[in-house]
C-alpha cells in the first residue's frame, strides 16, 4: 500500500478542486456583470426607444427648414421630444384663458355630433382625465382578493365604484367596487371585474410596488432592504461553499483503501 493511496486523516488537508472553483467564480463574476449591466441596458433601451418613437411622429408636421439635421451633418436625437413637450405646455397654457376654452369646447361639439368618434372619444377623455388630473384615487390604492380560486390570492388596482346602472343590476346587495388585475410579467394587460368591497383586503403599498412585484414575478419585494438581501445570498453562497466542503470531506473519509 503506498502513502499515496490512503485517505487524507484531516478534512482540511483535502485538496481544493479548482475547476469547479474557477468555473464558480466566474459565473458569479458573470452573474454580478448581468445583475448590474442589465438593468442599465433596459433603462437606456425604453428611454432611446421612447425618444425615437416620439421623434418619429413629431418630425412630418416640422417643417423641413426648422429641422436640427437641416444644419447639422447629423440627426438630433430628443429634438422631437423637445418640441412635443413645448408644444402641449403651450396648448395647455392657451387652453386655460377664455379663448383657449371656448375653442376646445367648439371641438368637443363637432366631435360630439359624430356617433362613432363621440364614444371613442369621452372615453379616451375620460380616462386621462382621471389618470393625469391628481385629483381621483383611481388606481393609486392596491389590494387582495380571492382569485382565481378560494385560498390563492391576486393582487388588484382599485378603481372606482360602479354606476348606478350597473350596482343595480349586481345579483348581492353588498357594496361593489371595480378592481383591475395586472398580468405578469406584463402588467398592461388583465382582467376587470366588480367585486363586493367587504372581499377586498386594501393593504399599504403603492401601485409602483405593485408593478414592480407583479413585473418581477415576485422576485422583487417592495419594502425589503437591499443590504439584507445582499447579506441574505451571502450566508447562502457560504454555507453552499460550506456544505461541497463537508461532502467533499465525507466522500474521501469513506473511500476504501486501496491494497496492493
Amino acid at each position: 500500500m503506498n502513502p499515496q493511496d490512503l485517505p487524507p486523516s484531516d478534512p482540511a488537508d483535502v485538496p481544493p478542486e479548482a475547476p469547479r472553483g474557477l468555473m464558480a467564480r466566474f459565473r458569479n463574476y458573470f452573474l454580478t456583470g448581468l445583475v448590474v449591466a442589465g438593468p442599465i441596458a433596459i433603462t437606456f433601451y425604453l428611454t432611446w426607444w421612447f425618444v425615437t418613437w416620439v421623434d418619429g411622429l413629431v418630425r412630418p408636421f416640422v417643417p423641413i427648414a426648422y429641422r436640427p439635421e437641416t444644419y447639422l451633418p447629423f440627426g438630433l436625437p430628443g429634438s422631437g421630444l423637445v418640441i412635443a413637450v413645448v408644444a402641449l405646455t403651450l396648448l395647455g397654457f392657451l387652453t386655460a384663458n377664455l379663448i383657449g376654452r371656448t375653442l376646445v369646447d367648439l371641438g368637443e361639439r363637432l366631435l360630439g355630433r359624430i356617433p362613432a368618434v363621440r364614444a371613442i372619444y369621452r372615453g379616451v377623455k375620460q380616462v386621462f382625465e382621471t389618470l393625469f388630473s391628481g385629483k381621483g384615487s383611481s388606481f393609486r390604492r392596491v389590494g387582495l382578493v380571492e382569485f382565481p380560486s378560494p385560498g390563492m390570492w391576486s393582487i388588484v388596482l382599485i378603481s372606482q365604484s360602479p354606476s348606478v346602472e350597473i350596482s343595480s343590476r349586481l345579483p348581492s346587495n353588498d357594496e361593489h367596487i371595480s378592481v383591475f388585475l395586472p398580468c405578469a410579467p406584463n402588467p398592461t394587460t388583465g382582467f376587470f371585474f366588480y367585486v363586493p368591497k367587504s372581499k377586498i383586503l386594501e393593504i399599504d403599498m403603492s401601485a409602483e410596488d405593485a408593478a414592480t412585484l407583479i413585473m418581477s414575478c415576485g422576485v422583487v419585494q417592495p419594502g425589503s432592504d437591499p443590504q439584507k438581501k445582499i447579506a441574505a445570498l451571502a450566508a447562502t453562497a457560504q454555507a453552499a461553499q460550506a456544505a461541497r466542503a463537508a461532502n467533499a470531506a465525507n466522500a474521501a473519509t469513506l473511500q476504501p483503501a486501496k491494497v496492493e
